[in-house]
């Protein structure tokens, strides 16, 4: 079946691409010939004199490239002329004799956006899900069908660093204001306004090459060799600041835009193609293209096997409990347009509650993410109560209350007294297990877990847990209802820790014990932001809360003994009442508005090293912190709490910050390799007895020369 139609209506080609099963348009081989075909009936059918280039799917222009296409590359240079394949397509679209008009609605990403600045005009739909994007850095690589080159001279310097070193979304409106596009109209009149504009265009009414302002401060920048030079030296700053040098590709992608400007346009499309042919070869884009694989595959993934019911709709939902993590999951509901009934204890409670649901609301609004009107909207969904009215139609019920079973217990109770038959509660603890919670139901089938992560509107991840005893049709509704709310969701089974918090813990008692040791706050949280991690481990400590912490480690070392058994530096700390950022006092300095300083050294005095502090290289600090981690991961996919590698390695970069390039922990067992790492686990543990003994499957492996995933072939 075609992928492309094209009709000639009054002397404009209409071309709608439309590609037969998949969900969203991407440009594979197979497509990329039936467009060269399009372009030659195209150019020689003397009756057409523009042509429009549309999508036939509802909420995706073009997607951009078919990644599958990747794994086929043998070599940089196989990747290098494929790129320089993409650019001869993108110069026929700008330079042949009919004039194209890009009418984009929906997703318009990487090579779609690329193909859409070959034509001569472009037109968006003002729709939520229209969003504009040079993504291509987020799997390794850069834009490589002429993003480099024809960006920057669409919409300045400035504004296309920014659009590819990020990757970021830049919806209808701000693509508009930035010269991005040339027009926005109404979703409904799209196709017309097209081929209107394709006719003129082929009139000569509208000039096919027209000037981009950049404004006058872009221009004093943009428009002579030193304020370039400026603007380059600048972003060559803040993207090694960020990536730490992780990233070989924002680098190259600079380079690319460089070279567009000191040399010919030919220069220019040469250095990006032969650029794109060596990032598509980094083990950074390796990695994270397997996380592309892994997020979408989990996609599909209800987490159930077998004949499962399909997920019931849920059009409402109840929450319980006004605090933090309570009015985080009410306000990322609204957002998708779920009404939440809100109920705590006291009406004091619930005011402060549906003001912070406001707070969250009111950030998208100031930061242009929504309108005033789908503000008022969205807060309107929330409504609160001290009792129990509204909530017998609701079809699944949050509890985020006070960590006490005794206290969950009862709230199981109550709520079951009014819920309608077959809703479903979930109870959003961190740190008790859900079976335990599930002791005071009726139905412990209908009992499931669902660890959001702070800041609800923030974190990606969401953790369900399920129970040997919770109902597959239950599993199935919670999953499909937490990517409504635009999580990543992974499944596991009920176990002390789950499996983010489980794999965080050696992570944050191996940090404490270095701190034991004598060694300097400053220095842990510097190799572990040089490893990749978002923030230091210590960092951490202060922005979870002290006393949080310490619950959740004596919950670990409860379970699992000695090997988990947290530092004594955290006991003592923690007993000098410090709480961390939200108490202003922990390990670091907050000033008044919980702004993070320098370190408290006074803090060191609580510490059994005293003031004496030690030098440690930063690769043992990287090595202790990151293989404590990668160990314990090993565990969870030995005991059955993970149902696949894949969630493992999803759970860790989504939830716990996991460097994305490293893939994810179980994936640095197969870059190691196991009986490598085996090694290096036994030789820590050799000085560390009981803290490094690497889990029996690592062995297992080790012995078989195992690995997580296959070798060849997609990685997931």
């Amino acid at each position: 079946m075609s992928a492309l139609s094209v009709v000639v209506h009054d002397g404009v080609a209409v071309v709608t691409f439309d590609l037969p099963g998949e969900p969203v348009n991407k440009f594979s081989k197979a497509v990329i010939a039936e467009f060269v075909t399009a372009f030659d009936q195209i150019e020689r059918d003397a009756s057409v004199k523009g042509a429009v280039l549309i999508s036939g799917k509802s909420d995706t222009f073009i997607a951009g490239a078919d990644i599958d296409q990747f794994l086929e590359f043998t070599s940089a240079a196989d990747a290098t002329r494929e790129s320089a394949a993409g650019h001869t397509l993108m110069s026929r679209l700008e330079e042949g004799r009919v004039p194209w008009v890009a009418a984009i609605n929906g997703a318009c990403l990487g090579g779609g956006l690329e193909a859409s600045l070959a034509c001569a005009y472009r037109i968006v739909g003002d729709s939520p899900k229209t969003v504009l994007a040079l993504p291509e850095v987020q799997l390794g690589l850069i834009p490589g069908a002429g993003g480099t080159q024809r960006l920057p001279r669409t919409v300045g310097l400035q504004v296309a660093l920014d659009m590819i070193l990020t990757g970021k979304n830049v919806r209808a409106k701000k693509a508009l204001q930035t010269g991005l596009v040339d027009e926005m109209v109404h979703p409904n009149i799209l196709r017309d306004v097209a081929i209107a504009r394709a006719k003129d265009l082929g009139a000569g009414k509208i000039a096919r090459k027209r000037a981009h302002s950049t404004g006058a401060k872009g221009a004093l920048l943009e428009n002579n060799p030193v304020g370039r030079a400026v603007v380059f030296r600048q972003a060559r700053e803040m993207t090694m600041k960020k990536s730490r040098g992780h990233y070989p590709a924002l680098l190259a992608a600079l380079d690319a835009v460089a070279a567009g400007y000191h040399g010919t346009v030919a220069d220019g499309f040469a250095t990006e193609a032969r650029l794109f042919g060596e990032m598509a070869f980094t083990a950074v884009s390796k990695q994270l293209i397997f996380l592309f694989y892994a997020t979408t595959s989990l996609k599909k993934d209800l987490g159930v096997s077998g004949d499962a019911p399909p997920p019931a709709p849920v059009g409402k939902i109840g929450v319980l409990g006004t605090g933090f993590m309570g009015a985080g999951i009410a306000a990322v509901s609204a957002m998708q347009g779920v009404p939440v009934r809100f109920k705590d204890t006291k009406h004091a409670a619930v005011a402060k509650g549906l003001g912070a649901v406001r707070d969250v609301l009111k950030d998208r609004l100031t930061k242009k993410q929504i309108t005033r009107h789908q503000f008022e909207d969205q807060l309107s969904l929330v409504s609160g109560t001290v009792d129990y009215t509204g909530f017998s139609n609701v079809p699944l019920l949050i509890e985020a209350v006070f960590e006490d079973l005794a206290v969950k217990h009862a709230v199981v109770r109550d709520a079951e007294s009014v819920l309608p038959p077959g809703a479903i509660f979930a109870t959003n603890t961190s740190t008790i297990p859900i079976h335990r919670v599930a002791e005071a139901s009726r139905d412990p089938s209908r009992v499931v877990g669902m660890h959001f992560f702070s800041p609800v509107h923030k974190m990606p991840l969401l953790e369900v847990i399920v129970t040997p005893r919770t109902a597959p049709g239950v599993i199935a509704t919670t999953v499909a209802f937490g990517r409504k709310l635009g999580k990543t969701v992974i499944v596991v089974n009920d176990a002390p820790g789950f499996y983010v918090n489980r794999i965080l813990a050696p992570y944050i008692n191996e940090a404490g014990k270095l701190l034991d040791d004598g060694v300097r706050i400053e220095a842990i949280d510097k190799a572990m932001l040089d490893y990749g991690f978002p923030v230091g481990p210590v960092t951490l400590l202060d922005e979870v809360g002290l006393d949080v912490a310490g619950k959740s480690g004596a919950i670990m070392a409860s379970a699992f003994g000695d090997r988990l058994q947290p530092s004594a530096t955290l006991g003592k700390v923690i007993a000098t009442g410090r709480l961390g950022r939200k108490g202003k006092k922990g390990f670091y300095l907050y000033d008044e508005r919980g702004k993070k300083g320098g370190v408290d050294e006074s803090v060191y005095a609580a510490t059994p090293a005293g003031s004496s502090r030690i030098e440690m290289s930063a690769a043992e600090i990287q090595e202790r912190l990151s293989l404590a981690m990668v160990n314990e991961a090993v565990r969870c996919v030995e005991e059955g709490i993970l149902r696949a590698p894949r969630d493992g390695d999803i759970g860790a970069v989504f939830g716990i910050g996991f460097p994305p390039f490293r893939g994810g922990p179980l994936r640095v067992v197969d870059t190691i390799g196991a009986a490598a790492l085996v090694a290096r686990l036994e030789a820590l543990n050799a000085r560390f007895p009981g803290r490094f003994e690497p889990a029996g499957l690592l062995r297992e492996m080790a012995n078989k020369n195992g690995t997580f995933y296959p070798t060849t072939g997609k990685p997931v």
